[in-house]
C-alpha cells in the first residue's frame, strides 16, 4: 500500500510517504509550518515522491490531519489532500483526528524509549486563547483505540484536571499514573497545569503517526471521497472564514419564504 500523509495543524509541517506497516520504508519531511505551509506543502510532496520513486497516480490513498488545530493549517491540509486526490483520478482521502495522531506519536516515543504504556492517553494541544484541545484514547496491547473515550473538546488549563477525572474509565486515576498526559501545553500553561498529576510526554501530531494509524482506519472504512473530506475545527464559530459565513447567509436566505406579493 502506498500512502501520503500530511499534517499542518501546528507550527510544524509534517509530510510522509509509506505503507504504514511497521519497519516498512518511509520518506518524511518536517519543517516550519503555520502560514508557510500553503507555499511549501506541494513542493514538499513532489520532492518526497521523487525520493521514493513514486508518482501521484501510484498512491492508494491520501491521509491528512483534519483537526483540531491551526485553522489555516487545517484548511491547507484539507485543500491539498482534496486537490491531489482529484488530480490522481479520485483517490480516497482519510481524515484523521490530529489528537489521535498526537496520542499515537506519544505512544511510539515511549515505546522507543522502553517506557511502560499507559492505560489511557490524554492528547493535549494548545488551542491558544488560554485553552487546550483535549481528547482521551484507550491504549491496549494492539495500540490505540481509534474511537476516543471522550471526543475532542476545548478546556481551560485550570479545568483540565476535573475534566480528565470525570472522563477516565472506572478504576483508573490520574494519581495512580494511569493516564499519560501528552502534547505541547506544558510550557505555555505551566502555572495552570502545575498540580495536574501523572506522567507527561511532549508530543505533536506527525505524518509518521498518521501513517501508522492509516492501515487500520482504512480497513475500518474510514476513508471518504475527496469532496466529503472536511476539517474538524472544534472552535467552529471562530473558524468560519468570511466566505464561509457569506455562503451560510445565502443558504439561509434561500430557505426563507418569499415575501407576500413577490
Amino acid at each position: 500500500m502506498r500512502l501520503l500523509a500530511i499534517d499542518s495543524s501546528t507550527d510544524i509541517l509534517s509530510v510522509a510517504l509509506g505503507s504504514g506497516a511497521p519497519g516498512a520504508p518511509m520518506w518524511q519531511h518536517s519543517g516550519p509550518g503555520a502560514a508557510q505551509s500553503s507555499a511549501t506543502l506541494l513542493p514538499t510532496v513532489q520532492s518526497l515522491l521523487g525520493q521514493a520513486g513514486w508518482t501521484l497516480h501510484s498512491l492508494d490513498a491520501i491521509v491528512f490531519g483534519r483537526g483540531p488545530g491551526s485553522f489555516t493549517g487545517l484548511r491547507t491540509a484539507c485543500a491539498v489532500a482534496q486537490g491531489l486526490a482529484y488530480g490522481a483520478g479520485g483517490l480516497p482521502v482519510l481524515p484523521v483526528d490530529t489528537l489521535l495522531a498526537l496520542a499515537e506519536a506519544a505512544r511510539e516515543q515511549r515505546l522507543i524509549a522502553g517506557q511502560p504504556q499507559p492505560a489511557v492517553i490524554a492528547a493535549l494541544l494548545d488551542a491558544r486563547m488560554d485553552e487546550t484541545y483535549v481528547a482521551l484514547y484507550a491504549c491496549g496491547p494492539q495500540g490505540l483505540e481509534a474511537t476516543p473515550l471522550q471526543p475532542p473538546r476545548l478546556c481551560a488549563p485550570a479545568l483540565l484536571g476535573a475534566h480528565l477525572r470525570e472522563s477516565l474509565p472506572t478504576g483508573l486515576t490520574l494519581e495512580a499514573g494511569d493516564c499519560l498526559l501528552a502534547g505541547n501545553v506544558f510550557e505555555p500553561y505551566a502555572a495552570g497545569l502545575a498540580d495536574l498529576p501523572g506522567p507527561r510526554e511532549r508530543a505533536l501530531p506527525t505524518a509518521m503517526a498518521l501513517l501508522a494509524l492509516a492501515p487500520a482506519l482504512l480497513a475500518a472504512g474510514r476513508a471518504v471521497a475527496a469532496q466529503d473530506a472536511l476539517p474538524l475545527y472544534v472552535r467552529d464559530q471562530v473558524a468560519r472564514t468570511t466566505a464561509e459565513r457569506e455562503r451560510l447567509r445565502l443558504e439561509q436566505a434561500a430557505l426563507r419564504p418569499a415575501p407576500q406579493g413577490a
